[in-house]
């Protein structure tokens, strides 16, 4: 569910003796009603842990009769699904923030002090894997709903992996479980070990990959990753590629239950839904196939999704690498800058202004030495030289071609698999990013090959600043 810190809980149980009081006070007999109603609404399908899960949230007040979706069986197993018409733009929930699980309720909880400092996910992590360990902790009913695991590919074996072998997706992932594991080794060294009497139980590099995983493909993140929290019941919600924005999270303030008033975190259906229709949100409309694939364990169909990172460096033993540094911080580049290709869109603007800056060299220093910096960039825009733009096309083109060859299949062996189905859902991710992959590379080595056509047609800087000048003695 979620967009996560890159793209989406809980609060005390009441005693038996408390919800006996309320119960006994005449106001609060027709919510308890219209929560049993509810409850019995649910789909006997859908799994106990599940339906304890929601009885709780009735009983603590997150969900009332102003709550329009409620857990059911969809087709990607669990989601939320409207109880009633839903017009497009009304909200459908609202979690009330003492059920928010973020850096606060670590801070107030018994390992608040030792989490100081610690980086937001990892004081996160070790809470929950605190909590799932309590037999009597407080939110041990939103714990028994979380999956042991994802089709994430930092879950996936050595042989799962191979299916990726030559792609960007594998990089990052192993990238990612590196990460993962080293921020482990110092966190049980610095935290878990010296204070047993917090974490008496074993926690292990698999405990860690899961805890992590579950944040990644969970929790939302408002406003920067300082922000990161999990938000229950609302982490229930799918995504889909039929949302097309991401403006359905709301923090408003609002009634947090019988007798009390809470910011509450509110969804607003992104569609018009009909009852029974399951209530979808967006992930992350900037976010690849790849993305999707570490982040929630599936990708999309949707060819838009598909991308390649062209990542470009400025050499440090180039002779005006100074110059050419400066150019680049100042225009919100660097030394290295990265490039997000994706299949068919245009090419990101500042991709080629930069390839001929890095590329620059011979007499077109001189650009370097006589032009200011903004202006500079601005005359890299357009073509500076013919030796310069050939020089792009190449580097790039060779580039491209290094990485198709990095790939065990073709373009139309991945098509031929896609077409013929029957493959498990990990593969199924494999094939569809490793495809999308090479379809951008290829897409980009032909929008080069296309450019070192024309490179006689075009008109490069002397050409224009001669004409600037009418030094060009065409006739009038």
């Amino acid at each position: 569910m979620a967009s996560v810190f890159s793209s989406s809980f809980l609060c005390p149980l009441k005693t038996t003796k408390l919800r006996i009081k309320l119960q006994t006070l005449q106001s609060s007999q027709k919510p308890f009603l219209i929560n049993s109603l509810q409850l019995r609404e649910l789909d006997p399908k859908i799994p106990q842990p599940v339906q304890t899960f929601w009885k709780w949230l009735c009983d603590e007040g997150v969900v009332s009769i102003k709550t329009t979706v409620k857990p059911g069986i969809v087709a990607e197993g669990l989601g939320l699904v409207a109880k009633r018409d839903i017009s497009k733009g009304e909200t459908v929930l609202g979690v009330p923030k003492r059920f928010w699980i973020n850096t606060d309720a670590v801070a107030e909880s018994e390992i608040g002090n030792v989490c100081t400092g610690l980086e937001p996910w990892i004081s996160l992590a070790l809470f929950l894997l605190r909590e799932k360990w309590k037999d009597d902790s407080k939110w041990k009913y939103y714990m028994a709903v979380l999956p042991e695991s994802t089709d994430s590919t930092i879950y996936w074996s050595e042989e799962e992996l191979s299916e990726i072998q030559g792609t960007q997706l594998l990089s990052t992932t192993l990238s990612v479980k590196e990460y993962v594991q080293n921020e482990f080794q110092k966190v049980e060294e610095q935290v878990i070990l010296g204070n047993k009497q917090l974490f008496p139980f074993p926690i292990t590099l698999d405990d860690f990959f899961w805890v992590f995983g579950i944040l990644r493909s969970r929790a939302f993140s408002r406003g920067g990753i300082q922000n990161l929290m999990l938000v229950p019941f609302a982490d229930l919600a799918n995504h889909s590629v039929k949302v097309t924005t991401e403006d359905h999270i709301h923090e408003i303030g609002g009634p947090a239950g019988l007798f009390s008033w809470d910011l509450l975190f509110s969804f607003q259906s992104p569609l018009k839904l009909k009852a029974g229709d399951q209530f979808l949100i967006q992930y992350g409309l900037n976010k690849s196939n790849a993305d999707m694939a570490i982040g929630y364990g599936f990708i999309e169909p949707n060819s838009a999704r598909d991308a390649f990172t062209l990542t470009l460096k400025i050499s440090k033993t180039d002779e005006f690498y100074g110059d050419k540094l400066d150019i680049a911080e100042s225009n919100g580049l660097g030394e290295t800058a990265d490039f997000d290709i994706k299949l068919g869109q245009s090419l990101p603007p500042s991709l080629f202004p930069y390839l001929r800056l890095a590329a620059l060299g011979g007499t077109d220093n001189f650009l370097l030495e006589s032009i200011s910096g903004n202006a500079v960039w601005n005359l890299l825009e357009l073509p500076v030289s013919r030796a310069n733009e050939e020089l792009i096309c190449k580097v790039v083109r060779d580039s491209c071609r290094s990485a198709l060859s990095g790939y065990h299949t073709t373009i139309e062996e991945d098509e031929k698999l896609m077409k013929e189905g029957n493959l498990s859902s990990r593969l199924q991710i494999a094939v569809g990013v490793r495809a999308g992959e090479k379809k951008v590379l290829q897409q980009l080595h032909d929008i080069f090959r296309e450019r070192e056509l024309e490179l006689d047609e075009l008109e490069y800087y002397q050409e224009r600043r001669l004409k600037d000048l009418d030094l060009l003695g065409e006739p009038k």
